[in-house]
């Protein structure tokens, strides 16, 4: 008796296309300073992109998280280093 093998499976070559976008599902929570709180809801537009988007959207809110902390420092005067209440020496 002669039996020809049964075919053997031929296993699926793996897929090399990267999964579609999907949200994270971060809370952002609000800080309540708007510039602040706008940057972090440019976050969410990674959300929508490619992993290769991610790096524009992450230096583009970099940027304005730096420019919302200088706007901060311009806006708050720096302490006197000279105290005038110790000028009254007897």
């Amino acid at each position: 008796m002669s039996e020809t093998p049964p075919e053997a499976a031929v296993p699926e070559e793996p897929s090399y296309e990267p999964a579609a976008p999907a949200p994270l599902g971060v809370e952002r929570t609000p800080t309540g300073h708007a510039e602040v709180d706008a940057q972090l809801e440019r976050l969410g537009d990674v959300d929508h992109l490619a992993a290769d988007g991610h790096v524009e959207v992450y230096e583009d809110v970099h940027q304005g998280l730096r420019a919302a902390l200088t706007a901060l420092d311009a806006r708050t005067p720096a302490p006197s280093s000279h105290d005038s209440s110790h000028d009254n020496r007897s």
